[in-house]
């Protein structure tokens, strides 16, 4: 049996939207499903077709939403149709209280430029689907602060250390950005549900070569599998 997804791909040009994604449509043809790429917001106000729709893969960043299509996707996931992505396209997306409410999640900071740190997998997620097997990812990529929302289920996090301010430069100015007074540690990897629709969320992306981490294409390939229909 075929099942449908649809890419939705757009916005800044910076997290590469479309070579990004095109890493992944050949994986979901292979697993059997139909793709379809679209580049207007206006397919979330196409009742008919997202509810035809098994998986939605968004990579759209720094974007503007309106109520219609925020509301759009929303219903389509709470009644079934799957919703993932990875990094800004996701979770630097817009700015939208519905869109914000269904991703559990949003982007608030990243220190300057790219850095070595780790992904650590929750122990008592470690059996779960998507990051089986896995116990931790090293990457040299942006290191995401988000704010999230407390229900959802979080398979990785990552920590920032602390960094007491330079009695020189209280504010944090320099090249290690805002300071933390004591290790901080967030979600990097989530997944929740909304109604019926299941949604996947990785921090992981901003630019092509994190996919070639093989736990990071791995992740990113079951993450996209589990949240379909």
């Amino acid at each position: 049996m075929v099942r449908d997804a649809i890419v939705v791909r757009g916005g800044w040009d910076g997290h590469v939207p479309v070579q990004a994604t095109e890493l992944f449509i050949p994986f979901l043809r292979e697993r059997g499903f139909a793709v379809r790429v679209y580049s207007d917001l206006d397919v979330y106000t196409d009742t008919d077709r997202l509810a035809a729709a098994d998986l939605i893969v968004q990579c759209w960043s720094i974007g503007t939403i309106t109520d219609a299509q925020a509301a759009g996707l929303a219903e389509a996931v709470r009644a079934g149709t799957g919703f993932a992505g990875w990094h800004g396209g996701i979770v630097g997306a817009f700015q939208h209280t519905t869109y914000h409410q269904l991703t559990g999640g949003v982007f608030i900071y990243h220190p300057p430029g790219f850095v070595h740190h780790e992904l650590t997998v929750v122990p008592e997620r470690a059996g779960h689907p998507v990051v089986a097997d896995i116990d931790s990812v090293r990457v040299h990529t942006e290191k995401y602060w988000v704010l999230t929302d407390p229900l959802n289920d979080v398979l990785a996090t990552v920590t920032f250390d602390a960094d007491p301010a330079d009695p020189a430069d209280p504010a944090g100015a320099g090249s290690s950005g805002t300071p933390w007074q004591q290790p901080v540690t967030v979600p990097a990897i989530w997944t929740r549900n909304w109604g019926s629709g299941r949604i996947f969320v990785s921090t992981v992306g901003h630019k092509l070569d994190d996919f070639e981490v093989p736990e990071v294409r791995l992740i990113t390939e079951r993450g996209l599998l589990w949240a379909a229909r």
